[in-house]
């Protein structure tokens, strides 16, 4: 195909079959990039340009509406992801060419279709067309503006206002990627430092990592795991100590389990439970991969308790299900999803941190977090729960968000069974 590089072709490719079959970016990219030869600067440009063009997927795609005649559902996927891709290196990568850029995308369509393709990205390097004032409305300025859909802006600023533009802004902002040192590996942290790595300001075990390289290694190698320092924050909130009995009620893919199981120093009881039994396995070969013994995991739907450990535990973390709209950053397809699909969460969160608290013992505590920043699903279901169970005592909570704490969105709140009523 012309004189496409490997990266720019593997990352057409991508988009289209994500786009063409709704899958998940990050597994899309994982994938391939097990599965090709593709290394160094190649690897760190498919990536680049996947995760980018989706990322920024509405404001692309307002450009082409402006420089194109033909409406975007009448342009084919393969021919609309090029002009994408094209459209993202000029106006959002620093370091390419403008003519790699153009002359590249055009040799990614088909023949019929790089007269039109050359055309709509030609227009676009003379003049890039204005995006909308705010005075245009605001929820479309936002929209267009932060590549974010309408129903999600209007979320955003029924529960925020005016910051929601900074929670929107700080989604696309590059942050170092964080990880938890595995503490029972006394030289996991030189080998952190090693590659660059320092230490978090927010939560203690945290490290920051400015490059990608060397992380998957030392994941493989059980030095650490990926946790943003909110996931890991919040399992610091649980207290969890040695010898005591601990519950993760939705534990998968296990990031908390296992930063809890390292707060206990790896002894005591730690029970991972997580709906879906496939998930169970991530949860078991990442402790493995730790050095963990301490985690009994097992699939359980965390709305009905196990008899036997109900009034048991000492510490019970509650992650629910939720929208996700927290971790936009890093999954910028999650912001993309029906929004209706997420309306029913709540009445899920509820009953789950219901049957959550009936696993704590009298004078033992609750923490119940998600990774979304929709207050439906954070502090409405906090103080109903509270509301509704005066057995339970709020310590604390506190919404993290990206713009303010330089973490993903979260959520976590903090709960005390009390001794007696």
């Amino acid at each position: 195909m012309g004189t496409v590089t490997p990266a720019r072709k593997a990352a057409h490719a991508s988009l289209v079959s994500c786009l063409a079959n709704d899958k998940f970016v990050n597994l899309e990219i994982s994938s391939i990039l097990k599965r090709t030869q593709l290394e160094g600067a190649d690897r760190g440009l498919y990536t680049a340009l996947v995760y980018g063009t989706i990322e920024r997927l509405i404001t692309i795609d307002y450009y082409i509406s402006c420089l194109s005649q033909r409406k975007l559902e009448d342009i084919d996927l393969q021919t609309l992801c090029a002009i994408r891709m094209g459209i993202y290196q000029l106006q959002f990568m620093d370091k390419i060419p403008p003519h790699a850029a153009v002359d590249e995308s055009v040799e990614l369509c088909s023949k019929r279709s790089k007269g039109f393709a050359n055309a709509v990205l030609r227009s676009f390097l003379r003049k890039a067309p204005e995006l909308p004032e705010r005075n245009d409305g605001e929820i479309r300025y936002l929209s267009i503006k932060y590549s974010a859909p309408e129903a999600l802006c209007r979320l955003f600023t029924q529960d925020y206002g005016s910051e929601a533009e900074d929670i929107l802004a700080a989604f696309l902002t590059k942050k170092d990627t964080a990880i938890s040192i595995n503490t029972l590996r006394p030289d996991s942290v030189k080998k952190a430092e090693e590659m660059g790595a320092y230490p978090s300001d927010i939560c203690e075990g945290s490290m920051l990592c400015p490059s990608f390289g060397g992380i998957l290694e030392g994941v493989e190698a059980g030095n650490w795991f990926v946790q943003d320092e909110a996931s890991a924050l919040c399992a610091k909130w649980v207290g969890a100590k040695t010898g005591e009995t601990v519950v993760d009620t939705c534990a998968a893919p296990g990031g908390k389990s296992f930063a809890l199981a390292l707060s206990m120093n790896n002894e005591g009881k730690l029970y991972s439970f997580d709906l879906h039994d496939n998930k169970i396995s991530l949860i078991k070969k990442g402790a493995e991969k730790l050095g963990i013994t301490i985690i009994n995991a097992e699939a359980r739907d965390a709305r009905v308790p196990k008899e036997e450990l109900i009034g048991k535990a000492d510490k019970v973390l509650c992650d629910a299900p939720c929208s996700g709209f927290g971790v936009i950053g890093k999954k910028p397809d999650i912001k993309y999803k029906d929004i209706a699909a997420s309306e029913g969460l709540p009445r899920v969160q509820a009953q789950v941190v219901r049957g959550a608290s009936r696993y704590v013992r009298p004078g033992g505590i609750l923490v119940y977090s998600t990774c979304t920043v929709l207050k439906r699903e954070n502090e409405d279901i906090a103080n109903g729960f509270l509301a509704e169970n005066n057995d339970f005592e709020l310590i604390e909570m506190k919404t993290m968000l990206p713009h303010r704490d330089g973490t993903d969105g979260f959520f976590i709140c903090k709960m005390k069974r009390k001794e007696s009523l």
